[in-house]
């Protein structure tokens, strides 16, 4: 079956990719709905919502300094070598993540459209200064001297993902002769709707270890590791 996904790879000129925490659990860092996923050890509404970070913005600090260290010692996996190394084969290549550690620019990939964020700095929720999460965010550094607060500069449950990254996002995937969806259970939305109802025209393949919410409505469906599916890509494509 591979075979014809290079088939189809190799005469495209607009690709869009869409990746979730699935690429990245092969880089060490754990997906979330999985077992042993980040969230099995708080409730969501405790560390991922405005909300949360109202009621205890030290707990949530806590933890994302947490995840932003493993971040950093986490290296980006083939699966994430991979996909920079396809980009400069195509006139038109985007590649939308929901992931927020930075794995997919760290492996050089360039045109990266981050629907959920990143982990790169914080912002303030009163001026929108923003601070730079190189070496984490000192909890003493939350309040900010205007009044609002540092938050990480992601998006939580219940907010609208921001409009520029959307755009991009949906517009390539419209635009998309081949859509390749790796490493995400497709269970979050509007994410998931870029390959369920963006990439009309495109030819669509999954690439998971597991069934996913939109197996059976893809056209190719690849049950691997997205390093072993996309290092054999890349090698076939000679990219």
């Amino acid at each position: 079956m591979i075979d014809e996904l290079v088939r189809r790879l190799s005469s495209a000129r607009s690709v869009c990719v869409l990746t979730g925490s699935g690429i990245s659990a092969e880089s060490g860092l754990p997906t979330f709905r999985g077992v042993g996923g980040l969230w099995r050890t708080h409730r969501v509404e405790q560390l991922a919502s405005p909300a949360g970070f109202e009621r205890d913005p030290v707990l949530v600090w806590t933890w994302y300094n947490e995840r932003r260290a493993a971040h950093g010692q986490a290296s980006p996996s083939a699966a994430h070598r991979a996909l920079a190394a396809l980009e400069p084969r195509y006139p038109d290549f985007t590649l939308a993540t929901q992931n927020v550690d930075s794995l997919h620019l760290r492996a050089g990939s360039k045109n990266v459209v981050e629907l959920h964020g990143n982990l790169r700095e914080a912002r303030c929720t009163g001026c929108g200064a923003t601070y730079s999460l190189e070496r984490g965010m000192p909890l003493e550094r939350i309040e900010h001297e205007c009044g609002g607060r540092f938050r990480p500069q992601i998006v939580w449950f219940g907010e609208a993902l921001p409009q520029r990254e959307w755009t991009l996002a949906a517009d390539a995937a419209m635009r998309a002769e081949v859509m390749l969806v790796i490493g995400t259970s497709a269970m979050v939305h509007p994410a998931a709707s870029l390959a369920t109802r963006y990439a009309r025209d495109a030819w669509i393949a999954e690439v998971n270890p597991e069934a996913t919410a939109i197996s059976d409505a893809v056209d190719l469906s690849l049950r691997a590791t997205a390093s072993e599916i996309l290092s054999d890509v890349v090698a076939r494509l000679g990219a």
